[in-house]
């Protein structure tokens, strides 16, 4: 009875350790971007070599024009940011733009950046002091959606 009880807890020993590792949070595929600083070449391979090595990493772009690099794969954001902190000694944040199109006032105090590529615009919705000024009211909605081109009931005035 001492071996069949010792091998049955062997046996329920490898199935919980199995059991254990299938329930590890498997990492989502994701795109990460963040805004670093390069000046020159020199920068720019530095933050390209930060993250290539990182597990789980399937492609990484470098804009420096634009101060973006963009993970793709397999990736912590946290632990993408963190690393190029660590590897660059970078001053590195996640990327705090959108696209012009994606705020309905761009011009508002907190949305436009005089420091942001051309074409975008900070990303206000997120904040909740700022996102009231730069959302569009129903009102204005209502009105754009009247005089719209997509929308084959509008009014045409020209």
């Amino acid at each position: 009875m001492g071996f069949m009880s010792l091998a049955s807890e062997l046996c329920s020993a490898i199935g919980d350790h199995h059991s254990q590792r299938k329930k590890m949070k498997k990492k989502h595929f994701q795109v990460v971007e963040i805004k670093v600083k390069m000046d020159c070449e020199g920068c720019e391979r530095r933050v390209r070599q930060s993250v290539e090595g990182m597990k789980g990493v399937s492609k990484v772009e470098v804009e420096p024009k634009k101060h973006k690099l963009t993970v793709t794969g397999y990736v912590d954001p946290k632990k993408v940011l963190q690393r190029v902190r660590y590897r660059t000694g970078k001053m590195a944040e996640p990327w705090p733009y959108v696209p012009y199109d994606m705020v309905y006032h761009p011009y508002v105090q907190g949305a436009y950046d005089k420091k942001a590529p051309p074409g975008y615009v900070r990303n206000v919705v997120a904040d909740p002091n700022l996102a009231p000024l730069a959302r569009a009211t129903s009102t204005e909605e209502t009105y754009s959606a009247a005089f719209s081109d997509e929308n084959p009931n509008a009014c045409t005035v020209m």
